[in-house]
């Protein structure tokens, strides 16, 4: 029985995090309202607050780090072009 419920703790634990992944494409819409950016493949994503908008183009080449959280894309990091991450 302990088994059990550890299997099904563990399976809730799993279900609730947040997935992590990284992407990359063009730029394809800002939406400054909304705080999103749609690549090129369809798919969008939520930027924070403190993302400096203008720095960012449609057409613009991005590699974005992202969390899943509540079915939704949110960045948390990204690399624009001419960005370097040697120090």
């Amino acid at each position: 029985m302990r088994t059990l419920i550890g299997a099904v703790a563990a399976t809730l634990l799993l279900s609730t995090a947040a997935f992590a992944g990284q992407t990359e494409g063009l730029i394809k819409k800002i939406d400054k309202d909304a705080l999103t950016l749609t690549l090129d493949d369809g798919k969008s994503y939520k930027l924070n607050a403190e993302t400096d908008l203008d720095a960012l183009k449609p057409g613009m080449d991005i590699v974005i780090a992202y969390d899943v959280t509540d079915g939704e894309n949110v960045v948390t990091d990204m690399q624009l072009p001419g960005d370097s991450d040697t120090n």
